[in-house]
C-alpha cells in the first residue's frame, strides 16, 4: 500500500475541507449569508474520501474552513481519529488580500482555536484560502507566525488570474515574512514544461488536465526535480450530485467539469505515489522538528 511503501520520497496528499457553495468560482452568485440555509454534502464527501485514504494506507492533512468545523465538529473529530492531520483553512474562505489584518487575524486565531479544541492536537499549518497570499499579502505570514503556524501551504508559483507568485521557490523552504523572521513553506507543485509552470498540484487541474500529463509532472517533481509535491483536494470534487448554481461560463467550467471522473483519478493515483501528511513529508525534509511529524497535544 502507498502509505506503507519503502523508499521514495513522502509527497503530502491534503484536502481543503469545505463545502460546494463556499468555492471562489461560486461567490458571485452566492451570498455567505445564505451559506447556513443551503443543502451541505461536506460531512458525506469527506468520508468518502476518508474511507478512499484509509483503503490505501494513507495519512492525509486536512485543512479545515473554521466555518465547517464549529458546524460539524463531529467531522473534525474523526478526521483526526482517523489519525489524519488537521490544519487551518482559515475561517470564512476569504481572499486573504481582501482583509485587513486585524479580520484575518482574528477569523484565524478563531479557527485555529476551534479546531485544536476539537482535535485535541496543536494545529501547525495553514492554507489561505484560494492560496491568496501573493505578493501584496506577504504580511499575513507575520500574522502566522504571531499566531503560532509552523508552516503555512498558501503559495503557487505560477501566474494566474486570482491567485501566485511566480517567481516564487518552488522548494518547500524557511521563508522570510516582511518582518525578517522565518515561517516554513510548503507551496503548491507545478512541473516545467519548455521553461513554463504548469500547475499539477491538483484540485481543478487534476480534474481538467488529462490524468496521464498529471501523472507526468507529478512523476518529474519526485524524479527530476528530486523533491516532495504537494497534492490537494476539495471534498466536493468527487461530488457530480451536487446543485447546480448560476454563475459565467468560466466559473462554470472550473467548478463543474469532470466531477464524475475526479473520484476515479484519484483511485489511480493513491496508489502510484507515496503519500503521506504534509508535517511528515516536511519532518522528512528537515524543515520540522521530529515531534512535529506525529503532532501532540494543545500546549
Amino acid at each position: 500500500m502507498s502509505g506503507d511503501r519503502p523508499g521514495g520520497i513522502l509527497n503530502a496528499f491534503t484536502v481543503d475541507v469545505e463545502d460546494y457553495y463556499q468555492v471562489a468560482a461560486l461567490a458571485p452568485a452566492v451570498a455567505r449569508s445564505s451559506w447556513a440555509q443551503r443543502e451541505s454534502r461536506v460531512e458525506r464527501n469527506t468520508d468518502v474520501i476518508l474511507a478512499l485514504l484509509a483503503d490505501h494506507s494513507v495519512r492525509g492533512t486536512f485543512f479545515v474552513l473554521g466555518w465547517i468545523a464549529e458546524r460539524h465538529p463531529m467531522l473534525v473529530k474523526r478526521i483526526a481519529a482517523a489519525g489524519h492531520e488537521i490544519a487551518c483553512h482559515g475561517f470564512s474562505h476569504q481572499p486573504v488580500y481582501t482583509q485587513a489584518p486585524d479580520e484575518f487575524r482574528e477569523e484565524t486565531a478563531r479557527s485555529k482555536r476551534v479546531l485544536e479544541d476539537l482535535s485535541g492536537t496543536a494545529v501547525l499549518g495553514y492554507r489561505a484560502a484560494s492560496f491568496s497570499i501573493i505578493r501584496q499579502s506577504l504580511w499575513a505570514l507575520d500574522e502566522l507566525i504571531d499566531l503560532g503556524f509552523q508552516y503555512d501551504s498558501s503559495i503557487f508559483p505560477i501566474r494566474h488570474d486570482r491567485y501566485g507568485i511566480p517567481d516564487a521557490d518552488p522548494r518547500p523552504v524557511a521563508m522570510t515574512a516582511p518582518s525578517g523572521r522565518s515561517l516554513v513553506e510548503f507551496p503548491m507543485s507545478a512541473a516545467s514544461y519548455m521553461g513554463v509552470r504548469v500547475p499539477v498540484s491538483g484540485g481543478g487541474y487534476f480534474r481538467l488536465l488529462p490524468y496521464a500529463l498529471t501523472r507526468a509532472g507529478l512523476r518529474q517533481v519526485n524524479e527530476r526535480f528530486q523533491r516532495p509535491f504537494a497534492f490537494y483536494l476539495h471534498p466536493w470534487e468527487i461530488d457530480p450530485g451536487q446543485p447546480r448554481i448560476r454563475v459565467g461560463w468560466l466559473s462554470r467550467f472550473r467548478h463543474y467539469t469532470n466531477l464524475d471522473r475526479c473520484e476515479m483519478r484519484l483511485r489511480r493515483l493513491l496508489p502510484e505515489f507515496r503519500f503521506g501528511t504534509m508535517r511528515a513529508a516536511l519532518t522528512a525534509l528537515g524543515l520540522l522538528p521530529a515531534a512535529a511529524a506525529t503532532g501532540g497535544p494543545v500546549v
